[in-house]
């Protein structure tokens, strides 16, 4: 696969991570970046060695050289940049959430149709190490049969961007939804959600958001399986952590309860005392092109001083940085839809905002729109 894409990255904190990735992969050519603050703009164009900058992102819709952008601005942008790009003739990968609303979701989906444009979003922990390591063994048969499924994504906001005070834990919930969703490749049907605790006044008024906790379950559609996920932004002590876990017929994966320990396996019809078993996940850099690879156990620059806040609290996502990049230059170069598309994208990001809608009306089951439809 020789073809390289042109690719433009908007939004320079978070976003600045995915660069080199781009810069060194064989598919790729790092061509724009995009950011308001022309101080920050400049610092990192020089940085990396990118010409092409620019700071209204209108201006770098008219550029036909990109072929696609790679969104990380604030959360209430995604929809209508993303909407903007398409509608200009650009692919889109954006980072998490689609949208803040089932009608900007839905609109998406329906653009990408009319356009014929791809639309990845860029959840992290479908690619990492650890829901690569659970998605082997169910692939290998080792699991058996999976019988439920299990995630949480708990992490303190205080002190973070203007946009996420108050804000619904529901509403960012796709780390969690993602790999219930994911491993089986299966669509959320209904969910009900139940809210817990509340947060302090000056934050809930900001969104009429009251509770400390979100805790959800999803019916999945066609299927025999149910998930339980649950959120929390402020006021509730806890370590970061993003967990999945899967329980079947011959082996169950839970999540460390502590960063830095292993992760648990447990095999059905051995002696009690044999059942559990530590395990240490393995990196998955051997699926990606040699150019790429070192991405999945380091960041990308000045890893002591400028990674951004995500990246530092969320373990490194896992490894899965690279990735993504790499799924979504193969779904391009490949001219196939990447995973997750557009509809399971909006399926994931819907499960959210239904679910925080649910608990605000004490646990009323509330149904997702087919977006293949």
């Amino acid at each position: 696969m020789s073809k390289k894409i042109n690719i433009a990255i908007v939004g320079l904190g978070f976003g600045a991570e995915f660069i080199p990735i781009y810069q060194r992969h064989p598919n790729a050519n790092m061509y724009a970046i995009c950011q308001r603050n022309v101080e920050k703009l400049n610092a990192i164009g020089d940085a990396f060695n990118i010409d092409v900058r620019y700071s209204n992102y209108d201006e770098l819709l008219k550029d036909p050289n990109i072929d696609a952008v790679h969104i990380n601005s604030p959360i209430p942008n995604h929809a209508e940049q993303t909407l903007k790009a398409l509608r200009a003739g650009k692919h889109v990968a954006c980072t998490v959430p689609m949208a803040t609303s089932v009608e900007d979701c839905m609109e998406i989906v329906k653009t990408c149709k009319e356009t014929g444009k791809k639309y990845m979003m860029m959840e992290t922990v479908v690619y990492a190490r650890e829901f690569l390591f659970v998605k082997e063994l169910y692939e290998k048969g080792e699991l058996g049969k999976v019988q439920f499924l299990k995630a949480s994504h708990q992490q303190d906001m205080d002190g973070w961007p203007d946009y996420w005070p108050g804000l619904p834990p529901m509403h960012y919930a796709t780390h969690c939804v993602g790999p219930v969703a994911g491993l089986l490749r299966l669509e959320a049907e209904y969910v009900s959600c139940f809210g817990s605790g509340t947060i302090r006044e000056e934050l809930a008024k900001i969104h009429n958001s009251p509770f400390a906790v979100e805790s959800a379950h999803i019916k999945f559609k066609d299927s025999d399986l149910s998930a339980y996920v649950y959120r929390s932004l402020f006021d509730v002590a806890r370590q970061y952590r993003e967990s999945f876990e899967v329980y079947g017929s011959k082996k169950s994966f839970e999540w460390p309860l502590i960063e830095g320990e292993e992760a648990v396996i447990h095999t059905a019809k051995k002696e009690e005392h044999e059942i559990p078993e530590r395990v240490a996940t393995p990196d998955y850099a051997h699926l990606l092109p040699e150019e790429i690879q070192a991405f999945t156990t380091r960041g990308v620059y000045d890893i002591d001083e400028n990674t951004h806040l995500s990246f530092t609290q969320g373990a490194g996502h896992g490894g899965s940085h690279p990735h993504l990049v790499h799924e979504f230059l193969t779904a391009l170069v490949e001219d196939r839809a990447p995973f997750p598309n557009a509809a399971q994208s909006a399926n994931w990001t819907s499960v959210g905002i239904l679910a925080h809608e649910s608990a605000m009306q004490g646990g009323k089951i509330m149904y997702l729109p087919d977006f293949n439809a």
